[in-house]
């Protein structure tokens, strides 16, 4: 079987759908199960002819002003997708519903492969995130869905991702296929583990808590420094370690500093600086980004709990992680992360708050026993590795094959195509003319193109409706000064014929 991975991330990104992403491509590649091609925007000085599979970069931009760190690909690099399509792939896999879903649609024009769309995280908050207006909002949303909405085939990495899903307006079928880890289960060398915190103060007896991933507020952090701030207030000890790197860490370090609690931070060159003083003293330590994957495993079995207060998250693969090791985590209740979470039992569901995290963390922090042994059934109950995740996915894919084959798939491909400048046609155009760009494609982004004429003569409504609502109350703001000056000129004659008189 021949399947093609698209996704707008891969590495030197490391985020949870890139390493979705590179563990699909290298278990299916060492199994022998199906040759894999990887479709992604090319990010500078990155070397892709190192991996066991084939790996097509295409042209991509900087986007600092919208998502810092990550680049946005090229729908329109054509050199690249007839690369692709010239892999024939028997399967789409596409994991982002941008750029990727769009070069996987142009692709399945080429190929007549189907395209399964996997949903991993809630994408309305970041575009939430990164465009300002509300009415552009809706309609990211909105050209979002009508690309997911075009995939043969939807799956979410856990029930909550489908209802988060369907709240933005998507009203297909639904296949629940949840992530792995690639950590073996069990926990690391005790060795490992005293290199890895060698640096830092890790008293065996003061209670130890772990967080590890992007260091950004949307994912609860400040919930966390809340909670360590009311420990510290009841003069409880403990040790809160933020693993990871993110564009909100510089703040939340001054949360810390303004909470009055001492402070351990390493820089990039591998510094760290004990705030206040010069000894080991920190109670929160941020050790910057760690991607060796032992490293992170040796962090796992060192602590004691796993904090991950988020409510964006949809799956939490940093959970199972943690769990890999016999480490439990404390988890929003109703959240998707606590999926499969029983409370006290392989886990603890706590309520969005502060104080909730904190009382809960006084309580068990008392039983190092019971921490352990809920530990423990986390690891039996809720680990999944990755090479049964991606197993799974193939037999999903041999089935959806046999659909295909026998024209039993849902038709999707009539929906409206995602917002290119519709100026762009006619360069496509001569590009089909001139460079004997495949038909199909050519056809496609043409669609594609006219979908967004559309989609500018709804936005040039919604601003002309704006701009006469604006007038209007323009007009009325004026009528309402030209009284308001009439009165005073009325008053001030009045005034003046009273001064005059008294004068005579």
């Amino acid at each position: 079987m021949k399947v093609c991975l698209l996704n707008d991330s891969f590495p030197p990104i490391i985020d949870g759908v890139a390493t979705t992403v590179t563990n699909y491509a290298n278990i299916m590649t060492e199994s022998g199960k199906a040759k894999v091609l990887v479709g992604t925007p090319r990010y500078p000085d990155a070397d892709y002819s190192g991996y066991p599979y084939k790996v097509v970069p295409y042209q991509s931009f900087d986007t600092p002003d919208i998502a810092d760190g990550y680049r946005a690909g090229n729908p329109l690099a054509i050199r690249s997708v007839n690369e692709m399509a010239e892999f024939a792939p028997d399967i789409i896999h596409v994991h982002c519903p941008a750029v990727s879903a769009i070069m996987g649609r142009i692709l399945r024009n080429e190929t007549n492969a189907p395209i399964i769309f996997t949903y991993h995280t809630k994408y309305d908050i970041d575009i939430a995130r990164a465009i300002k207006s509300e009415h552009i909002q809706k309609e990211a949303v909105k050209a979002m869905i009508t690309n997911i909405s075009a995939c043969d085939e939807v799956w979410t990495v856990s029930h909550g991702a489908g209802d988060n899903l369907r709240s933005l307006g998507y009203e297909g079928d639904i296949r629940v296929v949840a992530n792995g880890v690639d950590f073996v289960k069990g926990r690391a060398d005790a060795a490992l583990i005293a290199e890895t915190v060698k640096d830092f103060d890790l008293p065996d007896t003061i209670p130890m808590f772990l967080f590890v991933g992007r260091i950004i507020k949307y994912k609860g952090l400040p919930l966390i420094l809340d909670a360590m701030n009311r420990l510290s207030l009841q003069g409880i000890d403990y040790r809160m370690v933020f693993v990871g790197t993110g564009v909100d860490a510089p703040e939340l370090q001054q949360t810390a500093r303004e909470y009055g609690i001492s402070l351990d931070v390493r820089d990039e060159d591998g510094n760290i600086t004990h705030e206040p003083g010069s000894q080991k003293a920190g109670k929160i330590i941020f050790t910057g980004p760690v991607y060796d994957r032992n490293i992170l495993r040796a962090w796992n079995t060192r602590a004691d709990l796993f904090l991950f207060p988020s409510t964006y998250d949809t799956n939490g693969i940093v959970v199972r992680e943690a769990a890999a090791c016999g480490l439990a985590s404390v988890l929003i209740r109703d959240s998707c992360a606590a999926e499969g979470i029983t409370h006290d039992r392989n886990g603890w569901l706590v309520e969005e708050t502060g104080e909730a995290i904190a009382a809960l963390l006084t309580e068990i922090a008392r039983h190092p026993e019971h921490m352990h042994d809920v530990g423990q059934h986390a690891m039996d109950e809720i680990y999944i590795s990755w090479n049964e995740s991606v197993m799974n996915a193939l037999d999903r894919y041999q089935t959806v094959l046999e659909m295909n084959h026998a024209g039993t798939l849902k038709p999707r491909r009539n929906g409206k195509s995602d917002k290119f400048l519709s100026v762009t046609a006619d360069v496509m155009e001569a590009c089909y003319h001139i460079f004997h760009t495949p038909k199909a494609l050519y056809q496609d982004i043409q669609e594609n193109l006219y979908g967004m004429q559309e989609n500018f003569a709804e936005a040039e409504k919604y601003l002309h409706e704006k701009r006469n609502s604006l007038r209007t109350e323009l007009h009325e703001i004026r009528e309402n000064a030209l009284d308001k000056r009439n009165e005073l000129k009325k008053g001030l004659k009045e005034e003046w014929h009273k001064l005059n008189g008294s004068k005579k």
